[in-house]
C-alpha cells in the first residue's frame, strides 16, 4: 500500500514537472533559422549578392544605364544614350538559382549558376556567414572584326568563377567580399593575360523602411592593362515598392555582366565619367513549393 502511494505520488510530481517544463519551454529544442534579406535582390548593383530567390520564383530584371554625365547638355547629360541588360533569374532551391541575360553592350548573352553550401543562420550548427559560389559564361554577339581570317566560335566565349562570403550584421547593415576570376578565350593583344583576378566588395545600409544605400566595387588585382582601364565602382539606392525593387545608381562601368564590368571599365569617377542608371526587378511565382528546410 505504501509503495503504491509513493509510486502514485512520484507519477504526479513527474507530470507536474513536465507541465512546468512545457510552460517555460524547457522541452523545446532550439531551432536552426536561416538569416534572410541581407540584400533585397540576388544582385547588389552590378555583381551577385549572397541573397537567393525563393524556390519556384522568377525575377524579371532590367538593368538600364545612360551615357556619361560629363557629356553636357548636347547629349542631355547622357540621357540621349543608353545601354541595357534584360535578364531572367530562377529560384530552384533555397540555396540554388540560375539566370540568363542579354546585353546591348557587345550584344552579349550570359548565363550563370549560383549555389550556397553555407547559409548564415542561428541556432544549433549555425554559421555566422553565407558562402556562395557562382559560375558563369558570356557569349560575344558582335560580328567578327576580320571575317576573312579563320575565326573560331570558342573565341566568342568568356567565363567567370566567383566565391561570395557575406554577412548580415544587423537589420540595417550587410557586407560581402567576392574574389573573382575571369577567363577570356581570346584577348586583343598577345601581351594581355587571359585570366583576370579581382576582389569585389558589396554592401547595403538601410536608411528607412523602404530605402537603402547600396554599393559594389571590384578591384582588379592581376591582369589589369597598363592604361585605359579602371576599377568599377557603383553606388545606388534601393527603393521597395510593393512587388518591385527599384534601384537608382551611378557607375563608371558600361557593361553589366562580370566579364564586361570587371575587365572593360574605361571611365573614371574622378573625371566625371559617370553613368546614371536604374535597375528594375519584378518577382513572379511560377511554381508552388513546400516550405524549405535547412
Amino acid at each position: 500500500m505504501l509503495a503504491a502511494m509513493m509510486l502514485l505520488a512520484g507519477t504526479n510530481l513527474q507530470a507536474q514537472d513536465e507541465d512546468l517544463l512545457k510552460l517555460v519551454g524547457g522541452d523545446e529544442k532550439p531551432k536552426k533559422e536561416r538569416i534572410k534579406y541581407a540584400f533585397k535582390s540576388p544582385r547588389v548593383i552590378n555583381g551577385h549578392s549572397i541573397e537567393f530567390l525563393n524556390p519556384g520564383t522568377m525575377d524579371f530584371r532590367i538593368l538600364h544605364r545612360f551615357g556619361q554625365l560629363n557629356k553636357g547638355y548636347e547629349n542631355f547629360f547622357g540621357l540621349d544614350q543608353a545601354s541595357m541588360r534584360m535578364g531572367f533569374d530562377f529560384g530552384i532551391l533555397h540555396n540554388l538559382m540560375a539566370g540568363i541575360g542579354r546585353s546591348t553592350y557587345k550584344k552579349e548573352l550570359d548565363g550563370y549558376f549560383k549555389y550556397a553550401p553555407i547559409r548564415q543562420s542561428t541556432g544549433p550548427w549555425s554559421s555566422p556567414v553565407t558562402v556562395a559560389f557562382v559560375a558563369g559564361m558570356t557569349l560575344d554577339g558582335l560580328p567578327w572584326s576580320d571575317p576573312n581570317r579563320k575565326n573560331f566560335y570558342t573565341s566568342r566565349l568568356a567565363y567567370y568563377f566567383q566565391a561570395i562570403i557575406g554577412r548580415k550584421f544587423s537589420e540595417s547593415f550587410s557586407l560581402q567580399l567576392s574574389p573573382t576570376m575571369v577567363h577570356k578565350n581570346i584577348v586583343p593583344l598577345e601581351t594581355d593575360p587571359n585570366n583576370i583576378y579581382a576582389l569585389g566588395v558589396g554592401g547595403r545600409l538601410k536608411l528607412s523602411k523602404r530605402i537603402a544605400l547600396t554599393w559594389d566595387y571590384s578591384h582588379v588585382i592581376i591582369g589589369m592593362p597598363d592604361s585605359g582601364y579602371y576599377h568599377p565602382l557603383s553606388v545606388g539606392f534601393d527603393i521597395e515598392t510593393g512587388g518591385h525593387v527599384f534601384q537608382l545608381h551611378f557607375s563608371n562601368s558600361t557593361g553589366m555582366n562580370e566579364r564586361a564590368f570587371i575587365t572593360e571599365t574605361t571611365n573614371q569617377w574622378g573625371k566625371g565619367e559617370i553613368r546614371f542608371g536604374f535597375n528594375l526587378s519584378r518577382v513572379f511565382q511560377i511554381r508552388k513549393n513546400k516550405p524549405s528546410k535547412l
